[in-house]
C-alpha cells in the first residue's frame, strides 16, 4: 500500500500573477504576462510534494468549481462548503525581482456542519497517510481551534503533523503536543509577543513552546534562512548568499520538505531536514509562480547550505 501525505487547505484561492517591469503606486502599468492557477498554501505544498516524488492528496474546503478544477490536476477530496473561492493577486517585477501580493479574505462558510465534515474526512484517512500538513488561513465562520483539533487527532494516531498557520489558529495549534510549527517572523511575533533579531534570541524565545510539548518550531526568516528549535537541539540554516526572485509562497516548499522527511522516519535528523528545507525553499524563489521548484537547482544548492548548531538554553542544566 502506498502511503499518502495529506494536506489541508481551508481557504484556497485562485492565484493570479501579473508580471510588470517595474511597479509604481498611482501609475498605469502594461502587464507583460498573466498566469492564473489554483492556489492556497496546502495546494502549493501538494504540488511541491508531487515534484519531490511523494504521493500527496489535498483536502479542505472548496466550492464545486474549484474542487473540479483541482481534481484535474491532483488527487483531492474537498468538503464543498465554500460559496465561492477567493483570489490572490501577485504583482511580480522583472526589474527588481520583488513581488507585491493582494490577498482577498475569502467567502464566509455558513454551513454549521462544515468543520465536523472535514474532521470526519481527515480522520477517515489517518490509517492511510504517513504525514499531514495543515496550512494557510481560515475562512470566516470556521472556529480557529479546528486545525488544532485535526492535528491532535492525527498525532494521537501516530501521524506526523506540520502546521503552517497564523493568528488564533497558530496559538491554539501551539498547544498540541508533538506538532511541528512553521511560523514566519510576523507569525512568530504574534505567537510569542516578541521579535528577536538574532538566531540565538530566537532560540531563547522559542524554547518555552518546545518545553510545553511542541515537537519542533522552524522559523522561516526569508533571505536570512531558518532557525529550527527542537527538544534535541537548535540550529540555524541559510544559504551563503540569498537568491533573488519571487519570494511569494517560498514557505510552502519548507512544509513540503519537512513533512516529506518526517513521513519516512521516526527519528528525525533535524540538521539534514533544515538543509533540505532551505534548498527546497530557495529553489522555489527562481520560479515566477508559487507551488513549484527548480529540482535541479535544489540539488545544486543543498551542499552549499550553511548549518550551525545554536546554544539551547537549559540543555546543560537539564
Amino acid at each position: 500500500m502506498v502511503l499518502v501525505i495529506l494536506t489541508v487547505t481551508m481557504n484556497p484561492a485562485y492565484d493570479v500573477t501579473y508580471r510588470v517591469e517595474n511597479f509604481t503606486r498611482g501609475q498605469a502599468h502594461r502587464v507583460r504576462s498573466v498566469e492564473q492557477r489554483l492556489g492556497g498554501k496546502g495546494i502549493n505544498v501538494t504540488r511541491v510534494l508531487n515534484q519531490l516524488g511523494r504521493y500527496a492528496r489535498a483536502t479542505g474546503f472548496a466550492d464545486h468549481a474549484f474542487a473540479a478544477a483541482a481534481e484535474a490536476e491532483m488527487p483531492v477530496d474537498f468538503v464543498h462548503a465554500l460559496p465561492w473561492v477567493r483570489r490572490t493577486v501577485v504583482i511580480s517585477e522583472s526589474d527588481t525581482g520583488t513581488a507585491t501580493a493582494l490577498r482577498e479574505p475569502g467567502a464566509r462558510i455558513s454551513n454549521p456542519h462544515a468543520s465536523e465534515q472535514l474532521e470526519v474526512r481527515v480522520s477517515g484517512m489517518l490509517t492511510h497517510i504517513s504525514g499531514l500538513v495543515i496550512a494557510g488561513s481560515l475562512p470566516d465562520g470556521i472556529d480557529p481551534g479546528l486545525p488544532a483539533r485535526i492535528a491532535q487527532t492525527a498525532l494521537a494516531a501516530g501521524v506526523p503533523t506540520v502546521c503552517d498557520l497564523h493568528g488564533p489558529a497558530l496559538r491554539m495549534a501551539s498547544r498540541v503536543p508533538g506538532v511541528v510549527l512553521l511560523p514566519g517572523l510576523d507569525e512568530f511575533e504574534s505567537l510569542t509577543h516578541c521579535r528577536p533579531e538574532s538566531p540565538e534570541a530566537l532560540v531563547t524565545a522559542t524554547r518555552p513552546l518546545v518545553d510545553r510539548g511542541v515537537g519542533a518550531v522552524i522559523i522561516t526568516r526569508g533571505p536570512q534562512g531558518m532557525v529550527g528549535v527542537t527538544s534535541d537541539g537548535s540550529w540555524e540554516a541559510r544559504l551563503p548568499e540569498p537568491l533573488t526572485g519571487n519570494p511569494t509562497g517560498a514557505g510552502d516548499p519548507v512544509a513540503a520538505a519537512v513533512i516529506a522527511a518526517l513521513a519516512t522516519t521516526q527519528t528525525p535528523d533535524w540538521p539534514a531536514i533544515l538543509i533540505d528545507a532551505v534548498a527546497t525553499s530557495a529553489a522555489s524563489v527562481v520560479i515566477p509562480v508559487a507551488g513549484e521548484i527548480d529540482r535541479r537547482l535544489r540539488g545544486h544548492l543543498a551542499p552549499t547550505v550553511l548549518i550551525s548548531e545554536l546554544e539551547t538554553p537549559g540543555r546543560e542544566s537539564a
